[in-house]
């Protein structure tokens, strides 16, 4: 009997239409003429989604009974007793009820695959086992129905079902996913546009590296060993070489510019017996390898250019980063480097060579060494011309005596001279003139063989040839010097731009400026040294080998402030390299000063936070006490007014309304002084770990109107921060809520916790009202004292609850932000630190 063959509808998030495309992938197998019948569909209560089931057949749910309760799961006995040809059922990763012949669907799914039944199924990505903290660490909810990715990975068609984020979130606010009152809920915790995108984002790579392991298993039976470049494969190649981090980095950052880009990092092992691997500087590179993303490699070749291209082939990819040569001229002239080979024989693979402080270190030296001069293969041509070239046209023009005179004569001789300046440079020029001067005296000048010239103008016409040589060679070697300068001026122009760009975008750019020093000038160690009358020296920063010994004995002492010096040691510079100095010292002005200018933007920043707090302590002294005092007052001039006569239950209650509001008072001042306290910098908020959604039901047993508010949490949400502040940011926002939300519509209190790679784990409590709602461009506005939004009636507070609410939470190193709701009104968003980044957040 043939297995039945599985294809799975793969969904980034629920409600994307998964049930309704294998409904819909049912009907058209029916058209055809196949026998389809229904094992389980969930509609959720969907109306659409249940009239698409209208037409099948639908094989009816056993019954499993557990502790008292009934559950009916899919019938998989009675399915494979009717034999259709194809199922439908729905959620691969649903849990049997206790007591069922398997615990999961998808082991159900297996049984009817063995029977020869074809089957059509749905899953989630954040069901696949794989993907489970990473969607845990995007939504902040645990999944705890997973499916193995091998039961996935065995699908016979994985189709995915997709929609952009804002097109579901208009699907859940028109309520064809969740009931209405789920919905505000929903959009505002786990259906949020990012959250959206990023399981859009899993399902697409997920379902990608399927793809590309189906088209590596093509190639492979097909044996095709051209690259496919379905999908950007960088292969970054590692020889047994100092440069390796660097072109690992490298590498990495170009596999990162395209979506879905894969980094593999292979290591070239020679096995020729002569030199083994570091074993210390694989581990570190393959670690870091794993920190990038990347998979690692070892292949052994001893050819080791071409061992990179098998490989390469190997994995289909589509560009290879290795290190540029640092081997000298020399060598590259003998043999070539593994850079040229893997260039020849790439075809159409991209190859990247990446420049490393070993090559650039060398190209230095030999930058160095070649200043000034024509390099010494020119020089060696030049001097070989100088003799020879002069001995042969001598030669040549004895031979031939008879058919030209002294004038052509000495413009050959010429001509030889300016060849042997244009190759070699002043000095063979010079002899080549000399030699050419004393050569067309004694063979071609009467009387001829000896150095004695009868004819005045011949003398005149051997010194012109003369001086016209030494000109012609003085302006080669000057012509040449000059070209080496600018080579040397271009690589330090570079250096300081490439280190500019490297300290814009470092957290240490000190260091970093000192390690380029070091390479740049060949130098042992360097620092930069704060250094003050009668106080003792300051290593602000250090490179290489450095102490504060080492101050007194530097070889280099450069001025940086009035200070403030940049020092080296190692070896003495020349004077050429003080302008290069100059600069960097430069650079590290610069560093310094904008260090000096983030640490007055930090105090201006705390000032104005304090400025902040002491504007909301003002206004809570107006608003917060104004009701409790004028409720004492109101019942205690009813006790002593002598026109009532209040019985005994009257009396009880008005003094229990004065405790309550003196209870009031006493916590407001005692919340007041602390904030007070606060201001002044002899104390800090009171924060602890606590359970911010416990918090908020002591909060809603609080508020004016109760009944009118609703609560939603995950659990448990364990926030750090000050609870008494904490209950009066809720509260004031809570009582904003219900002022202008008609009082037919609830106020929902929704506590989440969420945790993603850029803020870790904050604690998020929403006040979501279904009012009227603010223009965004007011947003911020309310949080002003003082500010009244729309029509609100006189009397309805004087606006200061927001202000109160926003201040008190930047004291707690929290932030209260306004957003709209989805299908009208406003929400309230308080952003706290979860307990598990106390560190981080600096507590």
């Amino acid at each position: 009997m043939r297995r039945g063959v599985l294809r799975i509808y793969l969904g980034a998030a629920p409600g994307v239409g998964k049930t309704v495309a294998m409904l819909g992938e049912g009907h058209r197998r029916v058209e055809r003429g196949a026998d389809v019948v229904v094992g389980v569909v969930e509609t959720h209560e969907r109306r659409y989604t249940s009239s698409m089931v209208e037409g099948f057949e639908v094989i009816p749910r056993r019954e499993v009974h557990h502790r008292g309760a009934t559950f009916m799961e899919m019938d998989v006995d009675a399915i494979v007793a009717r034999a259709p040809q194809i199922v439908l059922v729905d959620e691969l990763a649903h849990s049997n009820a206790p007591g069922s012949p398997r615990a999961r669907r998808y082991e159900d799914i297996a049984v009817l695959l063995d029977a020869g039944i074809d089957v059509i199924s749905t899953v989630n990505i954040q069901h696949v086992e794989s993907l489970n903290d990473a969607v845990h660490t995007i939504t902040g909810v645990r999944q705890r129905e997973t499916v193995p990715d091998d039961v996935v990975r065995r699908a016979d068609q994985i189709e995915l079902v997709d929609m952009s984020p804002e097109s579901l979130r208009r699907r859940m606010a028109h309520g064809n996913v969740y009931p209405a009152q789920k919905v505000d809920a929903a959009l505002a915790s786990y259906f949020r546009p990012g959250n959206l995108a990023a399981l859009r984002e899993l399902a697409l790579l997920w379902l990608a590296d399927r793809v590309d392991e189906a088209l590596e298993r093509y190639r492979a039976d097909h044996d095709i060993e051209a690259t496919w470049p379905a999908r950007e494969r960088v292969v970054v190649a590692l020889v047994d070489a100092p440069e390796g981090e660097t072109v690992l980095r490298r590498g990495a950052r170009i596999a990162s510019r395209g979506a879905g880009g894969e980094l593999i990092v292979v290591h070239i092992d020679n096995p020729d017996g002569l030199a083994g691997p570091d074993e210390t500087q694989l581990t570190r590179l393959h670690r870091l390898t794993e920190e990038l993303g990347g998979r690692f490699h070892t292949v052994t070749g001893n050819d080791i250019g071409a061992a990179i291209l098998s490989f390469a082939r190997r994995v289909n990819a589509s560009q290879i980063v290795l290190g540029a040569s640092s081997r000298g001229r020399w060598a590259r002239l003998w043999s070539h480097g593994v850079g040229d080979t893997v260039v020849a024989g790439s075809q159409d693979i991209d190859v990247h060579l990446v420049t490393h402080e070993t090559a650039e270190r060398r190209r230095r030296r030999e930058m160095t060494h070649s200043e000034g001069s024509l390099g010494r293969v020119r020089s060696g041509v030049g001097w070989v011309l100088a003799v020879t070239g002069q001995a042969v046209l001598t030669v040549m023009l004895s031979l031939t005596r008879s058919y030209h005179d002294l004038p052509l004569d000495m413009m050959l001789y010429l001509a030889v001279a300016v060849a042997t300046a244009l190759i070699g440079g002043f000095g063979p020029a010079l002899v080549s003139a000399l030699l050419g001067t004393l050569l067309l005296n004694w063979f071609f000048t009467p009387p001829l063989y000896t150095f004695t010239v009868a004819d005045p103008l011949n003398v005149f016409a051997l010194v012109v040839y003369l001086m016209v040589s030494c000109a012609v060679a003085s302006v080669v070697h000057v012509s040449a010097r000059r070209a080496g300068q600018a080579r040397v001026a271009q690589h330090e122009a570079a250096s300081l731009t490439r280190i500019t760009h490297a300290m814009l975008s470092s957290t240490a750019p000190l260091p970093l400026l000192l390690q380029q020093c070091l390479d740049m000038f060949a130098m042992s160690g360097g620092a930069v040294v704060r250094r003050r009358t009668n106080e003792p020296d300051v290593l602000l920063a250090t490179a290489g080998e450095f102490t504060l010994n080492d101050v007194a004995h530097a070889q280099v002492s450069e001025h940086i402030d009035d200070d403030t010096f940049l020092v080296l040691t190692g070896h003495d510079l020349g004077i050429s390299d003080q302008s290069l100095i100059t600069a960097y010292a430069a650079n590290a002005a610069a560093v310094l000063t904008r260090q000096r200018l983030r640490a007055e933007e930090a105090a201006a920043t705390s000032l104005a936070q304090d400025n902040r707090a002491r504007q909301a302590l003002l206004s809570a002294v107006s608003h917060d006490l104004r009701t409790p005092l004028a409720a004492v007052k109101a019942a205690v001039s009813s006790l002593r007014s002598d026109e009532v006569e209040f019985g005994p239950e009257d009396q009880a209650e008005l003094l229990a309304a004065i405790e309550e509001s003196a209870d009031r008072l006493d916590s407001l001042v005692g919340n007041l002084l602390d904030l007070s306290r606060l201001e002044t910098g002899t104390m800090r908020p009171h924060c602890v770990v606590f359970d911010a959604a416990a918090a908020a039901v002591d909060v809603m047993s609080q508020a004016s109107e109760p009944s009118r508010l609703d609560l939603w949490s995950q659990g448990e949400c364990l926030a750090y921060a000050d609870p008494g502040l904490f209950d009066r940011v809720v509260a004031n926002l809570v009582e904003n809520a219900l002022r202008y939300t008609p009082a037919e519509s609830p106020v929902l209190i929704n506590v989440a916790t969420i945790t993603t790679p850029e803020s870790g784990t904050r604690v998020m409590v929403r006040v979501v009202d279904n009012g009227r709602g603010v223009p965004r461009s007011e947003h911020e506005r309310i949080f002003r004292p003082f500010q009244r939004h729309s029509d609100v009636p006189a009397g309805e507070g004087v606006g200061l609850g927001l202000a109160v609410a926003r201040g008190l939470a930047e004291s707690m190193n929290a932030t209260v932000t306004a957003d709209d709701t989805p299908g009208g009104g406003l929400t309230m968003t308080v952003d706290l630190p979860g307990a598990h980044d106390l560190e981080r957040e600096g507590y």
